[in-house]
């Protein structure tokens, strides 16, 4: 007789932090894909310390403590020649002095460009702003070597590795860039083209996530 196997190790959870409310409209109506635990996708509402507050709250729950954490919503591009829509995969974010290694880049990177066929998708540092970064400002960025700015990455996957080890990753979906400046999102084709490619990345997320649970080799 075969001997008695125990219950089936528990299923990692997912958790997508974004920050504006029209950013998980689009992720929780996008594409779904196959998961690999529970997924849950929180609003943080806008700035360092506000997706601080909520990723602490949300690790906080019963199941949820050993969660990756993925950062997403819209970013501003730094580098020139970036459009609306483009993608962005940080291989690290920056918060001031601290800088988080992000985990699975190239996993992330193959699953977008499968999920967002014909989207530029750009790697590189992922910078942290308390507040909204306009004009002259994108220069100085650009010139520390960084790719793209949003006020929330950074801080949600600092906190989320303040709390304990875990995968973590940033997706940002490029809303405005260096010739391609907005005012509004939402009110203009650009908004527009990068609220439906957020729509889109849901499948890559959980690909990626599939990815964290295959034994190394």
């Amino acid at each position: 007789m075969g001997g008695t196997q125990g219950p089936p190790a528990p299923a990692t959870p997912l958790l997508i932090a974004c920050a504006l409310g029209i950013e998980r409209l689009a992720l929780r109506t996008g594409r779904a894909g196959g998961t690999s635990g529970p997924v849950s996708v929180i609003r943080t509402g806008m700035g360092p310390r506000a997706a601080e507050s909520a990723v602490l709250r949300a690790l906080a729950r019963d199941g949820a403590a050993g969660a990756a954490v993925i950062a997403s919503g819209f970013c501003a591009g730094l580098a020139p020649g970036m459009h609306p829509g483009d993608l962005v995969v940080a291989d690290e974010t920056r918060d001031g002095a601290a800088v988080t290694v992000c985990t699975g880049t190239g996993v992330l990177v193959d699953a977008l460009t499968r999920a967002v066929p014909g989207r530029t998708v750009h790697t590189g540092p992922l910078t942290g702003s308390g507040h909204v970064v306009r004009g002259p400002e994108r220069a100085g960025l650009r010139a520390t070597g960084a790719i793209a700015v949003d006020m929330e990455s950074a801080a949600t996957l600092r906190t989320a590795l303040r709390t304990g080890p875990r995968p973590v990753a940033a997706v940002r979906v490029v809303v405005d860039a260096p010739e391609h400046e907005l005012v509004r999102i939402g009110t203009v084709r650009g908004g527009i083209s990068a609220f439906r490619v957020l729509r889109a990345v849901l499948p890559a997320f959980h690909e990626w996530h599939r990815s964290l649970l295959l034994p190394r080799r």
